[in-house]
């Protein structure tokens, strides 16, 4: 089904003056499910932001939980390629506005086999992307294409050269995107960021980012494909490979084909908040080396242990590593701080005492990452976790991987986004699609 159609009538009201209100598609209330006698109404059906999850598994089930608890959000379709997974989803949303309605009844969400499905609905204003890494790109910029805003998991991109591709057709398709880095909406993060970013340290010259190491396995032998999973389609523009349970789902995130291992999957909260907290949120370091173990044989062939710098013009130097606490320290001439999702700490101990005043560097605040996408969708602004910062962020994970993959460094000019003088770590930037997927 194609998805770069004509410009229509729902996307040139949402996207044309992209600065203006982004007015939600109004879709019938009998479809729609009402609060029950007794407790207070949702908005009206005007009111609402039409959303579509594309990928079922479970990052896709915990963003689709958080926005069936927003009530001016309404889910009306489901998308995976294993039937198992999107009959799962389709039944969480309609037994979520089944309790909302006086007769206990709803059955008003589709549950589709292809993303292109939802792209071409009319009645749909955002997409929730949860599907691996291997398959964002496409999603996001069929979505972009076809007028939709987007919530998008990390990481944001199997290569390079697919982010920058997500980037540009978000900014020229005037979308909102939201990227789940929600470490940005969490009140320990931002403030430890506000304490690097007010100078609390003086100069910084190291951040430390602590990443989980990578699971090993052996090799699986080829099972028959489960009934009901369009395998195919799973792996879409990845290599074709023989079906074994352990390629796909959550276990995708260890095959360099689908993903980049914990590199990405961490890399992607961790390096981001190490660039939030230095404000070099849209730039990239100069050049990149380190060290990773890979697994001789078996299916996972990821970095398991792992430790590579990234040096930046300004001096600083981003480390990441598997052999140090999970979270982010940043260290400077005057302290440290460091800070994870469990606990913040500080060297001398009355940073954490610190009060952020009103003259200074404050971060944005929200009232939760998936609600400050939906007023996003409404005003149009800039969301707290915008793709250019997630693009930048994930090409570290990504050049990360290059150097340790050829066992060298490697030269990054930030401002074209191109290798400096390396023929074989260019070739790397991006990846061939197989056939009939094009970028």
């Amino acid at each position: 089904m194609p998805v770069n159609r004509s410009i229509t009538r729902r996307r040139f009201v949402q996207s044309a003056a992209a600065a203006a209100f982004g007015a939600p598609y109004v879709i019938p209330s009998g479809l729609l499910a009402s609060s029950p006698r007794g407790q207070g109404a949702r908005p009206a059906p005007s009111n609402r932001i039409t959303m579509a999850l594309v990928g079922c598994g479970s990052m896709g089930g915990a963003n689709l939980n958080s926005f069936l608890g927003q009530p001016d959000a309404q889910v009306l379709a489901v998308c995976d390629p294993d039937r198992r997974h999107r009959d799962e989803k389709k039944r969480t949303v309609e037994q979520h506005y089944a309790k909302q309605r006086a007769d206990g009844t709803f059955a008003g969400c589709d549950a589709v086999n292809d993303f292109r499905d939802v792209m071409a609905r009319e009645d749909i204003d955002a997409v929730i992307q949860a599907t691996p890494d291997h398959w964002h790109a496409l999603v996001v910029i069929a979505a972009a294409k076809s007028g939709k805003d987007c919530y998008g998991e990390k990481p944001l991109s199997l290569t390079i050269e697919e982010g920058r591709a997500m980037a540009d057709a978000v900014r020229l398709n005037g979308r909102v995107f939201q990227t789940g880095s929600q470490q940005r909406s969490d009140a320990r993060f931002r403030f430890a960021c506000e304490l690097v970013r007010n100078g609390r340290l003086g100069t910084i010259h190291t951040v430390t980012c602590g990443l989980p190491t990578a699971p090993v396995t052996g090799n699986h032998p080829t099972i028959p494909v489960p009934e009901g999973f369009d395998y195919d389609l799973w792996l879409g523009p990845a290599p074709w490979a023989p079906y074994c349970e352990n390629r796909t789902h959550w276990n995708f995130r260890w095959i360099f084909d689908y993903s980049g291992g914990q590199v990405t999957d961490w890399g992607a909260h961790h390096i981001d908040i190490a660039h939030w907290g230095l404000g070099l949120e849209e730039t990239g370091p100069i050049e990149v080396e380190g060290v990773g173990e890979f697994p001789a044989d078996g299916l996972y062939d990821v970095a398991t242990n792992y430790r590579f710098t990234a040096r930046y013009r300004t001096g600083v130097e981003i480390i990441v590593t598997n052999k140090v606490e999970n979270g982010v320290k940043w260290e400077g001439e005057h302290g440290w701080v460091f800070v994870s999702r469990s606990r913040i700490d500080a060297e001398p101990k009355w940073l954490l005492e610190e009060t952020i005043r009103p003259h200074e560097i404050n971060l944005p605040r929200n009232n939760g990452h998936h609600r400050d996408f939906l007023d996003c969708v409404r005003s149009r602004r800039q969301t707290i976790a915008p793709i250019e910062h997630a693009h930048r962020t994930i090409t570290v994970a990504h050049l990360g991987n290059i150097a340790m993959i050829l066992g060298r460094k490697v030269r990054w000019n930030p401002d074209t986004e191109q290798f400096v003088d390396d023929p074989v770590a260019t070739k790397m930037r991006g990846r061939a699609l197989r056939e009939p997927w094009v970028l």
